[in-house]
């Protein structure tokens, strides 16, 4: 079983924490990867590309020129696709993108990524991340303490934590979601996950619970 040290906001040791198998020591599957991002963003898609087809567009209700006798190819409407400014031929509509996975399989990726992240020692545990006011300066001096300041950082809370969300909206690369959020997508696109310790708990009791679950 793998264990992690837990820090404080300064960097000094302040524990040890011992990772579940189950969540943290899963196999990296790729495709999983793939499935699971594919889904993500295929809900953010929002679908409202559109065309007029020849009965949307205005205009055309009387005829070019008559069926016979012009020497030309008979025509019924000057809105006929043919026609510059007609109507489109099988043009996108609106429609939605998004479609379905398993939470199974959902919940199989997401220990996955987590435990890609623990192999390539990219996780960080601190006891706790608390922030008496909203300062983005202050969130800077934390994550260049614990190590994570320089690169793209993925911050995981334990709940509302309104100061620490809102001081790290302005760094660049750092993005905070809580439990409930943590997802694949964001997993995968920071280079660093930063957790405090109850965090990790809840991760790993949602996540564990799903394993025994998918074994049985």
């Amino acid at each position: 079983m793998a264990s992690l040290n837990v820090v404080d906001v300064k960097n000094k040791k302040a524990g040890k924490v011992e990772l579940s198998a189950e969540v943290f020591e899963a196999p990296v599957r790729p495709h999983l990867f793939h499935a699971e991002v594919r889904r993500q963003l295929a809900r953010r898609h929002r679908g409202t590309h559109s065309t007029k087809n020849r009965s949307a567009v205005s205009g055309g209700g009387a005829k070019p020129w008559r069926q016979k006798g012009t020497g030309r190819a008979r025509q019924g409407s000057t809105r006929s696709p043919q026609w510059a400014g007609g109507g489109a031929v099988f043009g996108p509509v609106p429609r939605g993108h998004q479609h379905s996975l398993n939470k199974k399989t959902r919940k199989a990726a997401l220990r996955s990524a987590l435990s890609q992240r623990l192999q390539e020692e990219a996780i960080t545990v601190v006891d706790e991340l608390v922030l008496d006011e909203f300062k983005t300066k202050r969130m800077l001096a934390i994550l260049e303490a614990v190590g994570v300041g320089s690169e793209s950082t993925l911050i995981v809370v334990n709940g509302e934590n309104e100061q620490v969300e809102v001081s790290a909206q302005n760094l660049p690369g750092v993005d905070v979601l809580r439990v409930e959020g943590l997802n694949v997508y964001d997993v995968l696109r920071h280079q660093k996950l930063l957790l405090t310790k109850d965090a990790l708990a809840q991760v790993e009791t949602r996540l564990a619970s799903a394993a025994k679950e998918s074994d049985e």
